[in-house]
């Protein structure tokens, strides 16, 4: 059963439980095991119907609960007695507190509701969907947050057509929360305006750093001003891509994971000969020359790029998760659907729990029109 299911189920048992309370106490009020005192168990209804139910929900089981009551007294003699009377009270006040309490929590959920909505406007300007074809590449992407509610983490990417070829852009901020959610919004802001002008990738790469740097130095000068904290620490991974008409890719990496190449079966990482610094560290970089680095990548060939967030998931075991292993299995199919294939195959590694932001992208550059039935490559 999956945890959804599982939460389904649960939450429908819960809803059930007030109503299953009131039908079993009525039965043995009304049955020949009336000995049993019953009258406590009618209070608690509607206090368990504020939970799962909303005001009228709980209000209804506060009526039936008061309507058992009352039956019960009558079928058994008891009005009179005091125990009838401080059963009625405590249900009286017990209801009033429910009806309190769920009135309350409907009204946070409304405005919980109402903030999903804005972080999900707000995903959707900082991380746009990634369109399924760019001139002759399909593509797919997948962002999940590791922080629970989160729609938006330290994570970044983006896919363009561009005068230059299809320019693809995967980071990952140091850091979390809203200051990585501004760091992560600068290098974006940067890559989507130069891919289109920039002819080259390295200068492409140096206005997001710039855009960075004026984020973190604003960041700073905000942290004196309310003395928050001390000079910002956050660097950013960040590896660019250029798909052209020529069939190879073009690389530009800055700390960044390897992008992994599937080409006939065989899954090989992409490792740059140049070692950069992240962006935030250019004073670490030795030379301000970032090379190109270009590899084959032909018809039919899929190039996945993704964050460390991946790599790095471990098991309940402590043991990585295999990507290249995972990327080799899949079969032909969407890219869309491939990529979902690698985020269940990456929750059922990690059981659920990611410790990091994980992102991926993945490329297809369109296979010869002859070769629609390949198997596996």
């Amino acid at each position: 059963m999956s945890p959804i299911t599982s939460s389904r189920t649960l939450f429908a048992l819960a809803r059930a439980l007030p109503v299953a309370v009131l039908v079993a106490v009525l039965t043995i009020e009304l049955s020949p095991a009336r000995f049993l005192y019953t009258g406590p168990l009618l209070s608690p209804a509607p206090a368990l119907a504020a939970v799962t139910m909303g005001p009228v929900g709980t209000g209804s089981v506060a009526l039936a609960a008061g309507a058992v009551s009352s039956i019960t007294a009558t079928y058994n003699h008891a009005w009179g007695t005091g125990q009838v009377y401080a059963n009625l009270l405590a249900l009286v006040v017990v209801s009033v507190a429910s009806l309190t309490t769920s009135t309350a929590r409907v009204r946070r959920d409304r405005e919980l509701a109402r903030v999903r909505r804005i972080a999900q406007v707000s995903q959707d300007v900082v991380l746009r969907p990634v369109p399924t074809r760019v001139k002759d590449v399909r593509a797919a992407g997948v962002y999940l947050a590791a922080e629970a509610g989160a729609r938006i983490g330290g994570d970044l990417y983006e896919v363009l057509a561009t005068p230059f070829g299809v320019r693809i852009i995967v980071g990952d901020v140091r850091g979390k929360g809203l200051p990585a959610v501004r760091s992560s919004a600068a290098v974006l802001g940067a890559f989507r305006e130069a891919a289109q002008y920039a002819p080259e990738l390295p200068e492409v790469m140096r206005r997001c750093e710039a855009a960075l740097r004026r984020e973190l130095s604003g960041a700073e000068s905000r942290s004196r001003q309310t003395e928050a904290r001390g000079p910002s620490e956050e660097f950013v991974t960040a590896v660019l891509a250029q798909v052209s008409d020529a069939a190879v890719v073009e690389l530009v990496s800055r700390g960044h994971p390897p992008p992994l190449l599937l080409h006939r079966g065989a899954t090989d990482a992409l490792e740059t000969v140049s070692s950069l610094p992240p962006l935030g560290l250019e004073e670490f970089l030795d030379t301000a020359d970032m090379r190109v680095e270009t590899y084959p990548f032909e018809p039919g060939d899929r190039l996945l790029l993704y964050t460390d967030g991946v790599v790095e998931a471990r098991d309940p075991g402590r043991r990585f998760f295999d990507l290249s292993a995972h990327l080799t299995r899949l079969r032909d199919g969407p890219p869309q659907e491939l990529v979902d294939q690698l985020l269940a195959s990456l929750l059922d590694h990690t059981r659920g729990h990611l410790e990091d932001d994980a992102a991926m992208i993945l490329l297809e550059r369109d296979p010869p029109r002859d070769s629609s039935a390949r198997g596996l490559r």
